[in-house]
This record gives structure tokens, C-alpha cells and sequence, in this order.
């Protein structure tokens, strides 16, 4: 599949994951390497990418960074996620997100906007999604 196609083609539930980690990391326009950091540890670890090298997962980054950078590219994003994701992983997406914005130990206002646009369009009920939003932020806080 060509580049151009993938903006217009629909996700594989991992590519929405991806896509939701990393367009979130880019909300606030700089991807941190604690985000970065996040993200890979996260590829790695959870049963959903198993078998995912980091050749695709950079793949998958740069197809995501691409849509982003157009206009309407957030929201281009979103809906895309919204169509890959079957019910059962929605809370995961908004739990990745949630995740990689509280990894740099500060979630800025590009990143609540991404997750306010990700819970409406994910159909997240209020107290779910502020559960997920504070079980990030206790796992990322300093003593």
C-alpha cells in the first residue's frame, strides 16, 4: 500500500493504538523522548502487539505524523481511530493516550484538547475516562 493511500484507508485496531499514542505525544507539537520512551515500552509489553517490531511501529508513526501535519489532521485522526477500534478496546485507546501524555510528568494543553476530542469521539463515559486520566498520572508521579 503507497503512503497517500493509507490516509484515506482504514486502521488495523494496532494502528489505531498506535496512531492514538502517538498523536497524542504530538498534540502539544513536540514529541518528548519520555513519550517516545512510553510509547515503545508500552509496543513492547501488552499482549495487543505481540509480534510488532520497531520497524512497524516507526512505519506506523510517520503514516500518523503525516495525516497530522494537514489540515484537519487531528480530527482526521480521531475518526480513524473511532472506525478501527472495536467497543471492547476503546477504554484501551484512551488509557494509551492517557498514558503516554502523563509520561512526561506534565500534560499540556494540546494533549487534554487530543484526549477531550479522543473521549467525545470514543463515546467514554465521564467518570471511566477521569478514572483512567488519574490511574496515569499516580503511575507517573515523583516523590
Amino acid at each position: 500500500m503507497q503512503r497517500d493511500e493509507k490516509q484515506t484507508a482504514s486502521l488495523t485496531p494496532q494502528e489505531a493504538l498506535i496512531y492514538t499514542m502517538v498523536a497524542v505525544a504530538a498534540s502539544d507539537r513536540a514529541i518528548s523522548e519520555k513519550e517516545l520512551a512510553r510509547i515503545n515500552s508500552m509496543v513492547v509489553q501488552l499482549p495487543v502487539f505481540r509480534d510488532i517490531d520497531s520497524a512497524w511501529l516507526s512505519r506506523e508513526a510517520q503514516d500518523c505524523g503525516r495525516i497530522l501535519a494537514r489540515p484537519e489532521g487531528m480530527m482526521k485522526v480521531v475518526r480513524m481511530i473511532v472506525d478501527a477500534l472495536p467497543v471492547p478496546l476503546r477504554e484501551t485507546a484512551y488509557a494509551l493516550a492517557a498514558e503516554v501524555a502523563a509520561s512526561d510528568l506534565a500534560i499540556k494543553d494540546g494533549e487534554r484538547d487530543f484526549l477531550s476530542l479522543l473521549a467525545e469521539g470514543l463515546q467514554l463515559d465521564d467518570l471511566v475516562r477521569a478514572a483512567l486520566d488519574r490511574a496515569a498520572a499516580v503511575r507517573h508521579r515523583q516523590i
